[in-house]
């Protein structure tokens, strides 16, 4: 590719859309989120308001009313980096040392029993998506 005046290299314009397009979904992303919160609080329920925006997404996504399509690329960019969000609670969570401490061995049965349980539901799920697919296809 020609470099541009100046630059010493050419920025590709398939890759500048795609640039722009994952910083739109994103901030679509960050919209839906805010209305999550926005509603949690005008409406004072006691739902956190990033689990509201979530069920605000999922329903938009389930009924159409927003195509997976359009938030593919962000989705994929947010979960290839999804190691770096948990950076800050594991930096905060050292404030509570004494507590994990003293109730570590609750802690560590409720850490495995829960994943545990999220694993084999994601499991069954998909199974069970997976077969139902199967059958729907010739």
């Amino acid at each position: 590719m020609a470099a541009g005046p100046g630059i010493g290299f050419a920025f590709p314009f398939e890759t500048m859309n795609a640039l722009i397009a994952i910083v739109v979904q994103v901030a679509a992303l960050l919209a839906i989120n805010q209305a999550g919160y926005t509603a949690a609080a005008a409406l004072r329920l006691p739902v956190p308001g990033n689990l509201l925006g979530m069920l605000f997404l999922l329903a938009l996504l389930a009924t159409g009313l927003v195509p997976l399509r359009w938030m593919e690329s962000s989705s994929s960019v947010l979960i290839r980096h999804l190691a770096f969000f948990f950076i800050p609670i594991t930096v905060g969570l050292r404030g509570f040392a004494e507590l994990f401490v003293d109730n570590g061995p609750a802690i560590l049965v409720t850490l495995i029993v829960s994943a545990s349980v999220g694993i084999c539901v994601a499991g069954l799920s998909s199974q069970r998506l997976a077969a139902r697919q199967a059958r729907r296809t010739p």
